[in-house]
């Protein structure tokens, strides 16, 4: 068994040509392998977010995880860099298509690749991971961790700009995994259910899970919202998934 991988900084294409921080981790074989895009949360770009781009490596992918608030700065850390876009509501839902559409360029241009592209993405990044399945060709299968706000508006004062995207789901072009938290009030289980109803009305092939007595981001092994039985069950769905829709 060969599980060295790679791991580290590169520089990769945005939104309107801008150069984005991007971590990027992929194994040492020459097997072929499908790329796997990670959407940060929305407090950023930060250690946590690198340790799933690993993970997917370690599992045979090539992952990469472009930092969507580099238009804050060079040499800015990745918290200030995360306080300062949050203060202008978070980012442009066409920039982040960009973004996406760039660093899925990237993966696909690495040797080895198989051409196969998923995307996934945790709270903010959840809804981001729905908009691009419902924006770009070239997307095999995408994940959303609990993405809030793709049913109904944020709550007024939330920091969040963002409008619902449950209109583009007509336009949902790839197979959809779903991993939320009965708990959690972003999104309610209502809003899951009510979503999963209008993909089922529209043939979407979807699969929506959610745990008992989860919250928001239960994935995250360093917040008391971790929650060990549902992040582990929902690493195997993650997988199987991944493993239907991005082998080669």
């Amino acid at each position: 068994m060969n599980d060295a991988l790679w791991a580290g900084t590169v520089a990769i294409g945005g939104h309107d040509g801008a150069e984005l921080e991007a971590y990027l981790a992929r194994p040492l074989n020459d097997e072929p392998r499908g790329g796997v895009v990670v959407i940060h949360h929305m407090p950023g770009y930060d250690p946590a977010t690198k340790e799933v781009v690993r993970r997917f490596a370690a599992e045979g992918y090539a992952a990469i995880c472009p930092n969507l608030y580099s238009r804050e700065g060079a040499g800015v850390s990745p918290d200030d860099q995360a306080a300062a876009a949050r203060a202008k509501g978070g980012v442009p839902d066409e920039q982040v298509v960009g973004d996406i559409a760039g660093a899925a360029a990237h993966l696909n241009g690495l040797d080895h690749a198989n051409g196969r592209i998923g995307v996934i993405g945790y709270c903010s990044g959840g809804r981001q991971s729905f908009l691009v399945a419902c924006s770009l060709d070239g997307i095999d299968a995408a994940v959303d961790c609990y993405g809030a706000f793709v049913v109904n508006d944020p709550p007024e004062g939330f920091p969040l700009k963002a409008t619902p995207l449950i209109s583009r789901a007509p336009d949902l072009a790839c197979p959809l995994l779903g991993l939320f938290g009965d708990e959690d009030q972003y999104p309610t289980p209502d809003e899951v259910a009510a979503l999963s109803a209008e993909l089922t009305r529209l043939g979407k092939e979807h699969e929506f899970h959610s745990y008992p007595g989860a919250g928001h981001a239960f994935f995250l092994t360093d917040r008391p919202s971790y929650q060990a039985k549902a992040a582990v069950d929902g690493w195997k769905k993650i997988f199987a998934f991944y493993g239907r829709h991005l082998a080669a």
